[in-house]
């Protein structure tokens, strides 16, 4: 049976994306700035999770 992945992005939690942020760069300290295999899956979700924390800004209309 095959399964489809999912294209959308869901928020895990009701972080601000300034704390999930804080966790990625504490993520990065920890690492020494190389990250394991684990530690790449850990920021992928983190950055997944940033993404949908982020303010969405409106595109700049030419006048």
């Amino acid at each position: 049976m095959l399964h489809s992945m999912s294209t959308t992005v869901e928020a895990v939690s009701e972080r601000s994306a300034a704390e999930v942020n804080e966790e990625i760069r504490a993520l990065w300290l920890r690492s020494g700035g190389t990250l394991t295999t684990e530690q790449r899956a850990e920021y992928q979700r983190l950055v997944l999770e940033w993404a949908a924390a982020a303010p969405r800004s409106r595109p700049h209309r030419a006048a």
